[in-house]
């Protein structure tokens, strides 16, 4: 467990300057209520960044139409109007984040396609080579989601920090004992009571098991008795045939599931049944298979089978040969809080690997109640609809295909110490040269940037294709440039991704912005106040066209979708691609190593391609930077 401050040192601590405690909040939340709120930048920020960022992507003429359109929304009514009303959303003291609610619904609770392969992500974790076996594997593991989840619901948890700041911990709620919902037109989340329902729940051949977390008079289970119950569970799934695999409806679209939950519930007593899943503190799933390489564990993470999983919770997954990983539930949290909890559990069960086994009395672990199976009943109504998800995932997942890159001649210490650059920025521009030797023309891409220093922030976009990285990526393809030349605009480059990077941290990108803005449209055209119709500014507007310009839907086409998430403890991550002719293209850069995620649907894409020019791209401009260094070397000399 992480020691805690005492009352008295948290009095005496440094506060950052602008913050304040709040001595009514838990120290995990001390910080929250003066975090501040998520700013709303100016059309004279946000549409100059815009019009740089189609540049890349658009001939002269097609620029020069998008900078006129840009241009006229800039100076019309409709746009100082749409302004003054986001404006006036993110001012209203009862809104906490103007974006929140918005993005909530149409990146998430709103999205209506399976959140398995498009939603969902998955980690793979490091080995562990003392605990090789599934029950000693996975009884570890819960142990520390245990006492990560103590740290949480008690509130004991430090703040995250960013160079001294703290980071909103409002989503760490949605941790443990909390479950998404289909419902149409949008899912909700629901967090239940950890002490009314201090259980978990693990699937094995299809089959949900309940197992308490503590044994009567409240003393938690040790490891030593999860093992045990693990063993039992195995036991009991594997002594009868595969069930029926109900959690393959989390799998289906999610108006497709509404439905089927809505019979699966009318018949009794599978409403109950359901809940006791859906409030336990995480689902572990006990998978039958040993894979053994990394594209073989990060397919089983990402999809699995499809059946033996419930998608609507965060999922551990553990292999009959000890190895791990786990399944994110994305609507509620992004992937920071999900990170700490797994390098925390990592970092416990590495801590306690030697540690002597806590043993208690024969009569103690005597008195463990059984695992009870949590058994549905199905009718044929029912039956037909899950045959119907299994076929449809089946068709969706085989698709896909999905390549791990685990390139090793270098990593973040080289690229850091001999080259004084940042690895993020060069595996961005890595990238781009990847795509331009393959598709000869710069990517539309997405780089994830946390907005976690504003409350209830979640994400902006790094627009990471620019024109300065399409100007060094040509001078990589001219054979006639210098390599101290091409040096010159690497460099360049990188200062434009770190000053977009920059921006987006601070709320200040583009596509938030004109998201905004554009829903500040839609609301008031879908609207039949009476001041529309005494014919305001937006009451008889059209749709500005900077949202009908064809660089608009172009530059938001997101051909790779990019995420850097780095662990010593991870050995994998991904996610799946957002656009169908395009990819899915996690990374995570070590010491010694930079490894690439790709996922793609494979008649749109090829992965293996794109793998194969990641790989080229990476020693490329390794080897120009060397070569610009002993370009320099020998104009010294002279």
């Amino acid at each position: 467990m992480s020691k805690h401050r005492s009352s008295s040192s948290k009095s005496s601590e440094t506060i950052p300057p602008g913050y304040t405690i709040d001595p009514s909040s838990p120290p995990m939340l001390r910080f929250q209520a003066s975090l501040p709120t998520l700013p709303v930048p100016t059309l004279a920020s946000t549409l100059p960044k815009y019009l740089s960022t189609v540049r890349p992507h658009v001939s002269d003429v097609e620029f020069q139409e998008t900078k006129a359109s840009i241009e006229a929304f800039l100076e019309s009514p409709v746009a100082k109007e749409l302004q003054r009303r986001l404006e006036a959303r993110a001012a209203d003291p009862r809104t906490t984040n103007w974006l929140s609610d918005w993005w909530n619904h149409a990146a998430y609770m709103g999205y209506r396609d399976p959140v398995v392969v498009f939603v969902s992500y998955y980690y793979v974790h490091v080995d562990d080579p003392l605990r090789t076996t599934a029950e000693k594997r996975g009884a570890a593991l819960v142990k520390g989601i245990m006492a990560f989840r103590e740290l949480v619901e008690s509130g004991q948890l430090e703040p995250e920090k960013v160079r001294g700041a703290p980071l909103c911990m409002d989503s760490y709620k949605w941790l443990f004992h909390g479950c998404r919902y289909p419902v149409k037109p949008a899912d909700t989340a629901r967090k239940f009571d950890p002490k009314a329902h201090n259980h978990i729940v693990f699937m094995r051949k299809n089959k949900f098991f309940k197992v308490p977390l503590a044994v009567e008079g409240g003393r938690e289970l040790s490891a030593s008795e999860l093992e045990m119950q693990i063993s039992r569970v195995i036991a009991l799934a594997d002594s009868t045939p595969e069930a029926i695999p109900i959690g393959a409806l989390t799998s289906d679209n999610r108006d497709l599931w509404a439905d089927a939950r809505e019979r699966l519930v009318a018949v009794t007593p599978n409403a109950k049944t359901l809940e006791e899943i859906e409030s336990s503190m995480i689902i572990v799933c006990l998978d039958d298979t040993s894979p053994v390489t990394r594209n073989d564990i990060s397919h089983a993470c990402w999809v699995g089978d499809g059946r033996n999983r419930f998608y609507d919770k965060h999922q551990l997954i553990i292999f009959a040969n000890g190895r791990s990983g786990f399944l994110g539930e994305h609507s509620c949290m992004d992937g920071t809080p999900t990170l700490r909890m797994n390098e925390f559990v990592l970092a416990h069960a590495e801590a306690t690997a030697k540690a002597p086994a806590q043993t208690h009395s024969d009569g103690a672990t005597a008195s463990l109640l059984e695992p009870v199976e949590l058994k549905f009943i199905i009718n044929d109504e029912i039956r037909d609809f899950i045959k119907a998800a299994e076929e449809r995932f089946d068709t969706l997942v085989g698709g896909h295909e999905l390549n791990v890159l685990h390139y090793t001649t270098y990593g973040k210490s080289l690229i850091t110490s001999k080259f004084k650059v940042s690895p993020d920025a060069w595996v961005q521009l890595v990238k781009q040269l990847a795509w331009y030797k393959t598709f000869r023309r710069m990517a539309v891409t997405y780089e994830s940037a946390q907005t976690r220093k504003y409350q209830k922030g979640r994400t902006e976009v790094i627009r990471s294709a620019s024109e300065e990285g399409k100007k060094w990526v040509e001078a990589m393809r001219d054979p006639k440039e210098t390599n101290a030349t091409r040096a010159n605009l690497f460099r360049t480059a990188v200062a434009r991704h770190l000053q977009y990077a920059a921006w987006a941290a601070d709320g200040q990108g583009v596509d938030r912005h004109l998201f905004g803005l554009k829903r500040i449209f839609d609301e008031s055209k879908a609207s039949n106040t009476s001041a529309n119709a005494k014919g305001n500014a937006l009451g008889e507007a059209e749709l500005p066209s900077l949202y009908t310009d064809p660089s608009y839907a172009k530059t938001s086409h997101w051909e790779l979708s990019t995420s850097q998430l780095s662990s010593r403890y991870f050995d994998g991550w991904g996610y799946g691609e957002v656009v169908p002719d395009g990819y899915g293209l996690s990374y995570a850069i070590g010491d010694d190593y930079i490894r690439w995620t790709i996922t793609n649907l494979k008649e749109k894409r090829n992965g293996e391609e794109l793998k194969k020019a990641l790989e080229e791209a990476a020693d490329e401009v390794k080897g120009m930077m060397e070569g610009a260094l002993k370009e320099g070397e020998g104009k010294a000399k002279l």
